[in-house]
């Protein structure tokens, strides 16, 4: 893996929740916790990596923020978020939290052999792909990984 360009940046992403209490409450059952410096009754800071973290926001905090009006993430996509897990299981274990705590599936499971993904609708519409990857395709990359196949 090449090295980062910047080392120590940290990667803040923000949406936008109808629900902030709802949507940390969803997140939590997924395994996520929240860095409570950095959350009030506006916004929760939820840590997603060692550098990188989504700021749920309300919809008026967010409407602060942005010069944009805000889309409606149940009829159009501007992004779609996705996080890594350390097995195939966990995406499984993940998705199926997702689905009880009251996320819609999106498609069914993707296995391309290196890479194992499934994805789920938040209670807001956003989407989200959780994705386990084999530790050689990471270092190898997936061009010469599944060219072994």
């Amino acid at each position: 893996m090449s090295s980062p360009a910047h080392p120590g940046r940290m990667l803040f992403v923000n949406i936008p929740v109808a629900d902030l209490e709802r949507s940390k409450a969803f997140f939590a059952k997924l395994g996520f916790g929240f860095n409570p410096m950095f959350t009030d009754e506006t916004a929760a800071c939820m840590l997603v990596g060692e550098q990188a973290f989504v700021m749920l926001l309300s919809r008026e905090k967010f409407a602060e923020l942005s010069k944009l009006p805000m889309a409606d993430p149940t009829t159009h996509a501007l992004t779609l978020y996705c996080f890594s897990v350390s097995s195939r299981d966990e995406v499984d274990a993940v998705s199926a939290a997702a689905l009880a705590a009251g996320g819609v599936e999106a498609d069914g499971a993707e296995d391309h052999g290196f890479m194992y993904a499934r994805s789920f609708f938040d209670l807001d519409g956003h989407g989200w792909q959780v994705m386990w990857m084999d530790p050689a395709a990471v270092q190898q990359g997936p061009a010469a990984f599944t060219a072994s196949e």
